[in-house]
């Protein structure tokens, strides 16, 4: 009896199923017909409202046919900038951070004084900001974020947004730093004492307040030493005495180091070779 009335219960489930789901594709089919031909008329008052419509149903991507259709015509008037943050909008929320922040850009140049411009230009800042990589690629998309959000923060220095846009920026800056000591440690892990002395000054000289410092002074007073064992006879002494300043430095600011014990024999060992 069970095996029966699942079976009668399938085939009344099939039965109701399948229409719905033709009536769903007359509907659909039917829908992306009706598009088509408000696309091909000549009524942009009719494309405008049926692509504002799907924008505020949440179809971006079919908005973005009328969007795009629609633009040139009405670029300069009030319709055109809201065509142009209509698009930026769509594109941002399909995640196309590029092609979004290329539009709010726009629309701030196009229109700087309507009621958005503040808005896009922050957005603007933030696509920039979205699309900056990771530490380890080419990070001309986060010095670019950079400005981007200076720019914001400079043009509406009063705005609710500034704080965030700080703090935007501050993590944008903890990405070129954590770049600049990979970069440092990979000289240092290839040999190139040389280079990794100076990439690690210069990101202490760039980012005084790292959180790597302690171990950039430890990568720094190692190196010299190394880097004065493989020099020649004349560049030694400078080396070495270089070597005890970076190990001094490292005592003065962090007495309780973890590399403290490594380093107190380069230390010296550098001092012996000092009074040769």
């Amino acid at each position: 009896m069970y095996f029966n009335n699942l079976f009668y219960f399938c085939r009344m489930l099939k039965r109701l199923i399948f229409p719905v789901l033709i009536i769903g594709l007359l509907v659909v089919s039917f829908s992306c017909q009706n598009y088509q031909k408000i696309m091909k008329t000549a009524d942009n008052d009719t494309k405008y409202e049926t692509g504002l419509d799907l924008y505020e149903k949440g179809d971006f991507n079919k908005a973005l046919q009328f969007f795009d259709l629609l633009r040139a015509i009405y670029r300069g008037t009030e319709k055109g900038a809201e065509l142009t943050y209509y698009t930026a909008n769509s594109y941002f929320q399909t995640k196309n951070y590029t092609v979004a922040g290329y539009y709010y850009k726009q629309y701030t140049q196009m229109y700087p004084r309507s009621e958005h411009a503040q808005e896009c230009l922050f957005l603007a800042a933030y696509c920039s900001y979205l699309d900056s990589p990771r530490p380890a690629l080419d990070q001309s998309s986060t010095y670019q974020a950079l400005s981007d959000l200076q720019l914001f923060i400079d043009t509406y220095p009063k705005s609710n947004q500034v704080q965030y846009a700080n703090q935007l920026m501050d993590n944008l800056r903890d990405k070129l730093e954590k770049k600049a000591y990979n970069i440092a440690r990979l000289f240092y892990r290839m040999g190139d004492y040389q280079a990794a002395i100076t990439s690690f000054e210069n990101l202490m000289d760039n980012y005084p307040d790292s959180d790597y410092r302690e171990e950039v002074l430890y990568y720094i007073t190692v190196a010299y030493y190394l880097y004065a064992e493989k020099s020649i006879f004349k560049k030694k002494t400078e080396r070495y005495e270089k070597t005890v300043e970076s190990y001094n430095n490292l005592v003065y600011f962090y007495p309780e180091s973890k590399y403290l014990k490594e380093v107190k024999s380069i230390n010296k060992e550098a001092r012996k070779q000092l009074k040769k």
